[in-house]
């Protein structure tokens, strides 16, 4: 077993917010590093996600999962090394990723570990992005719920994030017209620029409207939804006949507290014959190789292109979430652990 740190620092929810979770709702706490028990493996994490979802996951109000107990480690996708192991399935020295934790050390008897990390020629970050959660989720939500096919457009929101730009370039590699809807023109061109988006616009223009409807003058058949709120209500009236509408995200929505109220979708949908499909990436778990196995050597060949802010050290970890809400992140956000 390798040496390590005897101080394990760990991210705790201190108070439950309403809303978007502020640094001042998390507290760092300091304990021991726990040693493995039987049939348990000790990860010493090398980074840390920071993820729109997490914002739900400390909120009271209702969710797809419990919502994280006032004083436990905030929940989340970390990846790291095995440094001491008990069961045999995670031998010591293997790569891994999972629901690890805000935290230095995690133990767990493997079922918090979504997998082992095999891509050991691209980097372990990745694992968090690209080749993780949010790679997942454009491959799955796009393919199985937006179904895009070539010469369609397709429309996505937030398209400079984590799952957006890869959603825009899958879209691309199927043959459609992928437009992208981002906060700010620096935003907007790196759709363009760097992930390859035919078209793309910065919500925040008072022409948005009519932008939009000139970089799709034959409609939209899918939206990729990762906003809700205005931005959907400028998308919906656009749609074609037989447009799919995925509902991955809704970003725009501060609180349900009271229930956001808008522009009604149902005859859009009718007279479109359209549909609107909710998508959450637990319910393809089970497929999660599937998703790298076609991801992976589009990285390695460069056609899937990505990018990485990456926050150094823990103490970074309590005001992450808030800043993503503010679009101050230029790329999938990352804590880099200080010995990583």
């Amino acid at each position: 077993m390798q040496a390590r740190n005897p101080i394990n620092r760990q991210v705790v929810l201190k108070a439950r917010p309403m809303g978007i979770p502020q640094a001042e709702h998390f507290e760092i706490q300091t304990g021991p590093v726990p040693e493995p028990g039987n049939g348990e493996v000790l990860v010493r994490n090398l980074f840390l996600s920071v993820d729109p979802a997490m914002r739900g996951w400390v909120n009271a109000a209702a969710n797809y999962s419990e919502p994280v107990a006032i004083g436990e480690v905030m929940r989340a996708f970390s990846a790291g090394r095995v440094v001491a192991s008990r069961n045999p399935r995670y031998p010591e020295g293997s790569l891994v990723m999972g629901l690890l934790g805000w935290q230095d050390y995690a133990i767990t008897d493997g079922k918090a570990i979504r997998r082992q990390v095999l891509e050991t020629d691209l980097p372990l970050s990745l694992s968090l992005g690209v080749l993780g959660l949010n790679g997942v989720t454009a491959y799955f939500a796009l393919n199985h719920c937006g179904e895009p096919k070539a010469g369609e457009t397709v429309v996505v929101s937030t398209a400079a994030g984590a799952v957006g730009s890869v959603v825009g370039q899958l879209a691309r590699h199927l043959g459609c017209r992928a437009v992208g809807i981002a906060g700010g023109a620096d935003k907007a061109r790196l759709c363009v620029e760097s992930f390859g988006f035919d078209a793309a616009l910065d919500y925040h223009a008072p022409d948005m409207a009519q932008t939009l409807a000139q970089a799709c003058p034959d409609g939209v058949d899918v939206y990729f939804d990762n906003t809700a709120g205005r931005i959907s209500d400028t998308v919906i009236p656009l749609i074609n006949r037989h447009a799919r509408i995925v509902i991955c995200g809704t970003a725009s929505v501060s609180s349900w507290d009271p229930w956001p109220t808008g522009p009604r979708v149902e005859r859009h949908l009718l007279n479109k014959a359209a549909r609107m499909q909710g998508f959450l990436v637990w319910d393809y778990e089970h497929r999660y190789e599937e998703a790298i196995a076609a991801l992976a050597p589009l990285v390695r060949q460069g056609k899937l292109r990505y990018r990485e802010e990456i926050l150094d050290g823990i103490e970074a970890a309590p005001g992450s979430i808030a800043d993503l809400y503010q679009g101050k992140n230029m790329g999938k956000r990352l804590i880099r652990l200080e010995d990583a």
